[in-house]
């Protein structure tokens, strides 16, 4: 869709459009209705889940959790239990939570286990045994359902189980285990996705018997026969053969962490945000604050409004790639990076008519992927967005071929040479070095928006590394301050720009030449690309329920009732 047709749908109303199922959508992308509840996620299959749960009577944190483990059944590249995630939680009363299950670093890693003697990186925290974190998905979403579920584990199990058993693949799987044959064709895994050389193919039965064993232990037993059962003996035997650091101390010692949500405000509306050791929440506050702090919005795809979000969001990745990491290592000035009188002073430093470079601006601030993202809502109004991850697609490709998953390429989160680019080219400090037991500096941001009158509007969040955190912006001030439907506010072109690169990305035709022209000769670099925008999932609530869409730059989808 073209800068201008977005723009022509979004004129600004007096509240969010409320697009019905079957109504003009000039994106030509629908959202899915539903009256009562909701689950969007990247596999349909895994939102039918979801919902499968939710009529069975569970709510919605039941119904995130089977998402979760169908997830790692349907959507091998990102949803996976060998990763892990957060979770931000609001129940229909009024209070809020936010769980981090992020993996942690083994005992035996060090701060330079990635790099040589010359100082050049090893590569280790891409592919390989060494990428991996200690797994964190199972005790998160064992945790969630303990503290706010209705229904036994196993219940919630069923129907990832019985994926795992046997599925018909989609064209998303199909393409994405084709796609990531050069990362899976070295490890255990070629044998389950590579049986004859090839994918399976779009609509063949596939199963993944080593995968159901593993459910049916944790449904049976708990998280406890992943941390300490036989499902650690599998992890930890696989870490052996490959020469990996995971061992079953690492595993037994792991623990989710409940911590209290990012509160913030943005032109009247309530976001509830993922605090660190996640980024998310932090970095979009700060670059909402300093939007605000510019004043009115200007129109969408316009030169003033590409500059001013590029601007912040520069501004917010300084900080994030520079004062933030894991809250058990290092005091981090949550307070100063989320207020208002902060982010004043940062807005006082765009010129609206020129760029200020990165390296000229970080000096000055000092003086003074891949994931997967699902949302759910009940029909009590409790909401939950989730992020969960083995960072790269297929994570570290290594694979437990006694217990049926992918191990996660967490590892590259940290900046393993502070002050140089890791996979996502962002260039992090020391606070987010390499520790054991640490917690990567992650860029999830599972965000719930609440309306100006205190009632739940967005569910929302996405993958895609640092563009997680520009692209779920982008989805909630394309619905607060240009008034578009959901299906719009997903579907609109998207920019990022991270600090470093100092440039703007923007998607292929998102831009009409003359903006780009004009941000240029302001002293923006500008790319067009194809692979700029993260991927979106959302929840929103209009008029008679609610309307689910996963982005359509993705293949999965929403399922209500």
């Amino acid at each position: 869709m073209t800068a201008g047709a977005v723009l022509a749908a979004c004129a600004p109303l007096e509240a969010p459009s409320q697009q019905q199922a079957g109504s003009n959508d000039p994106t030509g992308n629908r959202a899915t209705f539903a009256p009562t509840a909701m689950v969007a996620s990247s596999s349909r299959l895994a939102s039918e889940a979801g919902v499968e749960i939710l009529r069975r009577g569970g709510n919605a944190v039941d119904a995130a959790v089977a998402v979760g483990f169908a997830l790692a059944v349907t959507y091998p590249e990102a949803g996976n239990i060998g990763g892990g995630g957060y979770m931000v939680i609001r129940m229909a009363d009024g209070r809020s939570f936010a769980l981090d299950y992020r993996e942690t670093a083994p005992a035996a890693a060090s701060r330079d286990m990635f790099v040589c003697p010359d100082g050049k990186s090893t590569g280790g925290s891409l592919i390989g045994p060494l990428a991996s974190g200690v797994p964190s998905a199972v005790a998160g979403l064992a945790e969630a359902l303990r503290r706010f579920g209705t229904l036994p584990l196993a219940d919630v199990l069923e129907p990832a189980i019985r994926l795992a058993d046997a599925l018909t693949v989609d064209s998303g799987l199909a393409a994405s285990i084709s796609d990531g044959k050069y990362r899976i064709e070295g490890f255990a895994g070629k044998s389950v996705f590579f049986p004859r050389g090839e994918a399976p193919r779009a609509g063949a039965r596939f199963s993944q018997p080593a995968l159901a064993r593993t459910l049916r232990l944790i449904a049976a037993e708990g998280a406890s026969a992943f941390y300490t059962g036989s499902i650690a003996d599998s992890i930890v035997a696989e870490m052996k053969r490959s020469g990996g650091l995971i061992t079953k101390a690492d595993l037994a010692a792991y623990r989710p962490i409940w911590r209290e949500p990012i509160k913030s405000s943005y032109r009247r509306h309530t976001l509830l945000g993922m605090p660190p050791s996640s980024s998310g929440g932090t970095t979009m506050t700060e670059a909402l604050n300093i939007l605000e702090a510019l004043g009115p919005p200007a129109p969408y795809g316009s030169t003033e409004r590409v500059h001013a979000l590029a601007s912040a969001f520069q501004r917010a990745f300084i900080d994030r790639n520079s004062r933030l990491g894991d809250p058990a290592f290092a005091e981090l000035p949550i307070a100063q990076l989320t207020s208002k009188s902060y982010a004043a002073e940062l807005a006082r430093t765009i010129a609206k008519d020129r760029a200020t470079p990165t390296l000229q601006l970080a000096r000055q601030m000092r003086e003074g992927s891949e994931t997967t993202h699902y949302s759910v809502v009940d029909s009590q109004g409790n909401a939950v967005a989730t992020t969960t991850t083995i960072n790269d697609l297929f994570g570290s490709g290594v694979y437990v071929s006694g217990a049926g998953f992918f191990l996660n390429n967490t590892m590259d989160d940290f900046a393993s040479q502070p002050g140089r680019a890791n996979l996502f080219g962002l260039v992090q400090g020391e606070v987010n070095a390499i520790a054991p037991g640490k917690r990567a500096l992650s860029a999830m941001s599972p965000t719930i928006v609440l309306d100006p009158a205190g009632k739940l509007l967005l569910i929302t969040g996405a993958r895609g590394g640092p563009r997680i955190i520009t692209a779920t912006s982008q989805v909630i001030l394309n619905v607060i301050d240009h008034r578009m439907s959901l299906a719009d506010a997903m579907s609109a072109p998207r920019i990022h720009h991270q600090a470093l690169p100092d440039s703007i990305r923007v998607e292929t035709g998102g831009l009409d030449p003359t903006v780009i022209r004009a941000l240029e000769a302001m002293g923006h670099t500008v790319y067009e690309q194809a692979l700029t925008s993260g991927k979106v999932v959302s929840i929103m609530r209009v008029k008679g329920g609610y309307e689910g869409m996963d982005d359509p730059r993705g293949t999965g989808g929403a399922v209500g009732y």
